[in-house]
């Protein structure tokens, strides 16, 4: 039997793909709602462009950096899980090979396949390389594929930046009236978009993500800028 030669992702590549552009627009989607939150909270109580510039970058960088921090801790931890993972399999195939090869043979089995086909298949693969076979269909795992933290923290930090650019821009170019309204409808249009890309990355209905989005983007907006105008109504 011939190998598949073209290059259209499937399976579990095609799930980390998914992974990835879902955890882009979240990170995004954070960015936005985090930064505007506390820009329009600041602009309720001053006018100040500096103090609005000043702010929005410190949240940025602070939200972008923490993003990052905390994606590359997670990641380090499952990709550490997989090598602990990966070397146990190994072991076991090194010490009980009749075992494993049963265990490769009833997981075919669960997955259709007849037992006579379930054991063959499950013998060639253990010839063809026993470890890459029970990574991916007893771990779910691809050996050559491990998460690497890296890519993630630099993909949460740009993700983050994208979206918290938005709202800082906002705020800052206007004129002092038009700031708190224009940063308000670029962040809606910002949060409807993300909202409708997420849920169709997983392939739901995006009506009530839309308007989840929104809604909570908005309930942000709202309270830090209340909370700014009675701050700066008190002087402080």
């Amino acid at each position: 039997m011939t190998e598949p030669t073209h290059d259209e992702a499937h399976g579990g590549a095609l799930g980390a793909r998914l992974n990835w552009l879902r955890a882009a627009v979240l990170g995004a989607n954070d960015g936005i709602v985090s930064t505007a939150g506390l820009v329009v909270g600041v602009a309720g109580a001053t006018s100040d462009r500096s103090a609005l510039l000043t702010a929005g970058l410190a949240g940025l960088l602070a939200g972008s950096l923490s993003m990052a921090a905390g994606e590359y801790v997670s990641v380090s931890t499952q990709r550490d899980s997989e090598k602990a993972a990966l070397a146990q399999e190994k072991r076991e195939l090194r010490e009980q090979p009749e075992a494993e090869l049963e265990e490769l043979t009833e997981l075919l089995e669960q997955r259709g396949l007849s037992r006579d086909v379930a054991l063959e298949a499950a013998q060639q693969l253990t010839e063809r390389d026993a470890l890459r076979a029970h990574a991916r269909v007893e771990l779910g795992i691809d050996p050559d594929e491990l998460t690497n933290p890296w890519h993630a923290a630099w993909a949460s930090f740009l993700a983050f930046t994208a979206g918290a650019l938005l709202p800082l821009l906002a705020i800052v170019l206007p004129p002092s009236g038009w700031r708190v309204p224009v940063t308000v409808v670029s962040v809606v249009g910002a949060l409807v978009l993300t909202g409708w890309s997420s849920a169709r990355l997983g392939a739901a209905a995006p009506g009530r993500a839309v308007l989840r989005n929104v809604g909570g983007g908005l309930l942000a907006m709202g309270v830090t800028y209340g909370v700014g105008v009675l701050l700066g109504a008190a002087g402080v």
